[in-house]
């Protein structure tokens, strides 16, 4: 039940978004490219950060490049 607080869980890494042009889902609106972002997890294909609606939301790594 690790999702229950992830938003006061402290940041793993920081991550800069790179685009937001996704052929199958909807990213733009959640997404700023250019914009840092907090990873609060993450899996082999996800990051779990604090999207623009101040909600946790998993995304592909490729929408990122790692700054930390």
């Amino acid at each position: 039940m690790i999702h229950l607080n992830w938003e006061e869980r402290d940041t793993k890494k920081i991550v800069e978004c790179v685009h937001s042009d996704a052929q199958k889902f909807i990213v733009h609106n959640k997404l700023t490219p250019g914009k840092h972002y907090d990873v609060k997890n993450e899996t082999e294909e996800f990051y779990f950060i604090m999207d623009n609606s101040n909600r946790i939301g998993g995304f592909y790594k490729n929408y990122f490049k790692e700054l930390k």
